[in-house]
């Protein structure tokens, strides 16, 4: 973006293209990570013994991109015809179950008689009522001499056990860090666009695992910049969420300083850089796993962290939290020693850490 916040001419032609789309794996080879399911989907193919499938795990795993991609293996040019997607989430009721697969089901197709199947994707299968759930149960025994089901959601607890009973299911893993940073460069280099080695970092670090979200906000973080540079600050601005520096200053501020002072310093923080304390708690979630601090004192601060998260998401009041969150760690500064003649020199050298940016790859494979 130029000075007078116009996008340049490389900004403006990237942006008429969605990176995410445009670099969706469309064959098994192509997607990233689960080389294991990768493996086990193309022999069923192969074998043309594919069941029932549920997919499930976080999102932007590559859920619908796996069963997508095996799909186009199938049915080639025909996958059109021989493919019927769904989103539950917008068709939540029993109509849907009984009328749009039950038609596709029941409506033969020259094709299906030479490949023998048709396939249903249901994807947010999990936003289903039971009763949809119960009818689709149904159809699926019903039609199952020539219809094979994938159902895709998050959390596989809430489908019916009569359908995951019926189904071979595969657990999506969130992808590891080095695979999303791989396929990032991947991208950033066909389009042109620099990116700093620490922004690669960043988005690793806030996308934990879901490969759409990086992308998107990559692409995001490039059409917003001025210099049309993917940079680790603009990528936290553009998320807005707390860096690792912020959190080094959020950290001083909650052990060291006196409680009214801290209140103060951390609410403009929070309205200047318009953080949300739910995403500051998270941050200093990952700080707290850093520091040397004792047994007692870690505890301590991840069950009140763990009770503010809790409140928050319960919609209770942001000030009165935040001014929680500075009492709490009043309290865990009184708990460690010395904590009055100085800022502990185990904790310095902890919150630095977190400063170069050690935070997020330490925790996940510490």
């Amino acid at each position: 973006m130029s000075s007078d916040g116009r996008l340049t001419a490389t900004q403006s032609e990237q942006s008429e293209t969605i990176w995410v789309e445009k670099y969706r794996p469309r064959e098994l080879d192509e997607i990233v990570a689960h080389d294991e399911i990768r493996g086990t989907l193309r022999r069923l193919i192969a074998e043309r013994t594919l069941p029932h499938l549920l997919f499930y795990g976080p999102p932007g795993t590559g859920k619908t991109t796996a069963i997508l991609a095996c799909a186009r293996e199938m049915f080639g040019a025909q996958f059109k015809t021989m493919v019927l997607e769904l989103n539950a989430s917008d068709d939540r009721g029993i109509d849907v179950v009984r009328e749009q697969i039950k038609t596709f089901a029941s409506t033969r197709h020259i094709y299906a008689l030479k490949a023998g199947i048709k396939l249903v994707i249901l994807d947010e299968a999990d936003a289903m009522t039971s009763a949809a759930q119960a009818a689709l149960r149904r159809i699926m025994e019903k039609y199952t001499s020539n219809i094979r089901f994938c159902l895709i959601c998050n959390y596989a607890n809430k489908i019916i056990p009569a359908i995951q009973s019926r189904c071979t299911r595969f657990r999506f893993q969130p992808v590891p860090v080095a695979q999303m940073i791989q396929r990032l460069e991947y991208i950033a280099d066909r389009e042109g666009v620099p990116v700093d080695r620490a922004a690669f970092d960043a988005l690793a670090r806030i996308a934990q695992g879901d490969m759409r979200r990086a992308i998107y906000l990559m692409q995001s973080t490039f059409l917003a910049s001025a210099s049309a540079r993917v940079t680790e600050d603009g990528v936290y601005a553009n998320a807005g969420m707390p860096s690792p520096a912020d959190l080094h200053a959020i950290a001083q501020i909650l052990l060291y300083d006196p409680f009214a002072q801290a209140f103060c310093k951390i609410s403009e923080i929070k309205k200047g850089k318009g953080f949300a304390l739910l995403d500051m708690i998270h941050g200093l979630h990952e700080a707290v796993m850093l520091m040397e601090l004792s047994p007692k004192v870690k505890a301590f601060l991840f069950e009140q962290l763990a009770n503010m998260e809790w409140r928050l998401v319960s919609a209770t009041s942001e000030r009165i939290q935040l001014a929680a969150l500075v009492g709490i760690f009043r309290l865990a500064a009184s708990m460690i020693d010395d904590s009055e003649s100085g800022m502990d020199p185990k904790v310095a050298a902890a919150v630095e850490k977190l400063v170069q940016g050690a935070g997020y790859d330490q925790t996940q494979h510490g």
